[in-house]
């Protein structure tokens, strides 16, 4: 028994996912979002198939971006469960016209019993469904986090009947105006991170630095004088080729290991010669 409440979906990967199939008028998933477009006289919506069940289970998301009103006498954003009869449904309705946020349990496509609230667009981003098996709740939410009960409703009898049998229709319509579109987001997660993968350009002779205390080994060609470097406590390992009175450099810090020259000539009065140079 597939629960609502197990409906996930970031749409992060631009990619109209699986659970979606039943999804019409020219949607997409465009930036993160689910974006369904508003063409005068067309209906649009992102859309599951009738496989889930809002009985003893929630889902929650948000709409980032609302149409205009434009020249429309009728231009809604929707978020609504449908059972299997037309017309029978569960959810909310944000009319761009009026500016209302509709609570609404329709039958035959009408609910006159609705709650209308004045819809606010920081305090009402975020919209929730439940059933607890006793009732069915409307919430709202600035953040998908903090959330405040707009209507209580006994259980319609239709939701426990049709388990695996509703649907999710994220739908929008309107009947005159500029075209634009809506967006929902963030399907029962608030989770919104996504991979983002970069790319680099670089030699394998690339040098790399080391900051005070950390330890770098360089390699070098040539003649063993080339110096290796260390900055403050850095220890620096130089190798190389060359004549063996070439000395290795290391500053601040590092330890100086500088060879002995030693210069021999031929012994006069006063010197005392010792093995192994007598």
């Amino acid at each position: 028994m597939p629960l609502l409440t197990t409906l996930v979906d970031t749409f992060n990967d631009n990619v109209i996912g699986p659970n979606w199939g039943d999804s019409y008028g020219g949607v997409s998933e465009v930036g993160g979002q689910a974006r369904v477009p508003l063409v005068a006289g067309a209906y649009a919506g992102y859309q599951t198939g009738r496989a889930w069940t809002l009985a003893g289970a929630s889902i929650y998301l948000k709409t980032p971006v609302l149409p205009a009103a434009s020249t429309g006498t009728d231009v809604g954003v929707h978020f609504m469960i449908t059972s299997a009869v037309d017309g029978t449904a569960i959810g909310f309705k944000i009319n761009r016209v009026t500016a209302k946020l509709r609570m609404q349990s329709n039958v035959d496509y009408f609910d006159a019993a609705a709650v209308e609230i004045t819809y606010d667009a920081v305090n009402h981003l975020w919209l929730r469904l439940r059933e607890d098996g006793v009732n069915v709740y409307w919430d709202t939410s600035p953040n998908g986090s903090t959330w405040t009960n707009r209507r209580t409703l006994a259980t319609p009898a239709w939701i426990t009947a049709a388990v695996d049998t509703c649907a999710v229709d994220l739908f929008c319509y309107r009947d005159a105006g500029t075209t634009d579109y809506a967006a929902y987001d963030n399907v029962n997660t608030l989770s919104d991170g996504a991979v983002v993968t970069a790319t680099g350009t670089g030699t394998m002779t690339t040098a790399a630095t080391g900051a005070a205390a950390r330890t770098a080994t360089g390699t070098g060609t040539g003649a063993l004088d080339i110096a290796a470097t260390a900055a403050a406590s850095a220890v620096y390992h130089g190798t190389g080729s060359g004549s063996l009175d070439t000395d290795a450099t290391a500053t601040a810090g590092g330890t100086d290991h500088n060879d002995i020259d030693v210069q021999l000539g031929k012994p006069h009065s006063g010197w005392v010669v010792s093995p192994p140079w007598r």
